[in-house]
């Protein structure tokens, strides 16, 4: 197994101070649990259900703020938007 040098390591000893692996698992980072400069394993954080975003209404907070309107300009970004690539 390849080292990885940004992995934050720790060895049988340090185990005890719980503190500093908890912060490294609570931030997603993975740790290696080292013995002499021997890697014995990797200590891997449980993967959080990640609930979906809700975006906000946007149309809708539009037509409150401009009604009906159509502000100038407007059907250029259309256009833009149809003649794009993307």
């Amino acid at each position: 197994m390849c080292h990885i040098e940004d992995m934050p390591s720790v060895n049988l000893r340090q185990l005890r101070d719980t503190r500093q692996l908890k912060a490294w698992l609570k931030a997603g980072e993975t740790v290696e649990l080292r013995e002499r400069d021997k890697v014995l394993g990797r200590i891997v954080p449980e993967e959080l259900e990640k609930k979906p975003v809700e975006w906000p209404d946007f149309e809708a907070r539009a037509r409150k703020i401009f009604g009906d309107r159509v502000l100038p300009g407007a059907d250029l970004l259309i256009e833009e938007r149809e003649n794009s690539r993307y």
